[in-house]
């Protein structure tokens, strides 16, 4: 499960050096936005030898490379695969034909690289009005899709809309994209909290995006991260009403009970299928055994 993710820069050797020690569960190493053109090359180069260089990854590893309607793709591609990464995050991710265009040039460079072919996931970065009226039909594109993310500073753009913190002109982007992701079988990851120094304004977004469905959420500040982390991450309360909502349905199933009640609550499968959710997300966290 990632809870978090953290961008950080293709030509910053500084960040790319201590990855390791960033409490985000992944690092999306961006090469598009961030990196200048006459810098992409020189950003390839020094992600592909820090991250050759590290023994094992602690952090899952994502790249950000950049769209299909660039010339600069196919090259970030033949740079980054020899160093295995986890997920390869496409930006402008509008259609289902360009997710099958990258997975057949991921399948390739996996060929060239002795990476086991499909093992390579993809992650569309959904960042237009195209791209979120799609958004189903690019969730279903190809298996190695895991996921949908929103980018919502490209997205408010597209729309001619101002971004505000209250978010509420991304309210039906969210939605469309977390339904598109669950209705798949996939991940909704939410788009960064851009005020850096907004603490308060951070969680009550997470929070937020939490309620909506989302899996995750990125961000672009290393102290973001750990905040992060504890709004996606199952609280004690939370873990000790879902065993108790299971440890009630199974008595009421050896007691032969068509319904089952717990603190005066008649327990539907819904609520049933959402505490079975809130442990195994806590299992897979280490939060419980």
């Amino acid at each position: 499960m990632i809870r978090s993710m953290l961008f950080v820069p293709g030509n910053r050797e500084d960040m790319l050096s201590v990855i390791d020690n960033y409490a985000a569960d992944s690092v999306i190493i961006d090469m598009e936005d961030t990196v200048p053109p006459d810098q992409k090359e020189k950003a390839r180069l020094l992600v592909r030898t820090i991250l050759q260089n590290k023994k094992e990854k602690k952090r899952k590893i994502i790249v950000r490379i950049n769209s299909l309607d660039t010339a600069y793709w196919q090259r970030d591609l033949q740079e980054i695969m020899p160093i295995k990464p986890d997920i390869i995050m496409l930006a402008k991710s509008d259609s289902a034909t360009g997710m099958e265009e990258l997975s057949v040039k991921i399948a390739e460079e996996e060929g060239n690289n002795d990476i086991k072919v499909g093992s390579t996931k993809i992650l569309p970065l959904l960042e237009s009005a195209l791209g979120i009226e799609n958004a189903f039909l690019i969730a279903t594109a190809d298996s190695r899709i895991m996921g949908l993310f929103l980018g919502a500073e490209d997205f408010t753009r597209d729309l001619h809309a101002q971004r505000t913190k209250e978010s509420k002109e991304i309210f039906y982007a969210r939605t469309r994209l977390v339904c598109a992701a669950r209705a798949a079988g996939i991940e909704a990851y939410d788009t960064p909290f851009t005020d850096i120094d907004d603490i308060g304004g951070l969680k009550a977004d997470a929070l937020f995006a939490k309620q909506l469905g989302f899996t995750g959420k990125a961000t672009f500040s290393p102290q973001h991260a750990q905040h992060i982390n504890e709004v996606f991450t199952p609280t004690a309360e939370q873990i000790q009403y879902a065993q108790e909502v299971i440890k009630a349905v199974e008595e009421g199933k050896r007691q032969g009970k068509g319904t089952v009640a717990l603190k005066g609550k008649l327990l539907d499968k819904p609520m049933v299928e959402r505490a079975k959710q809130v442990i195994a997300n806590a299992r897979e966290l280490g939060v419980i055994v």
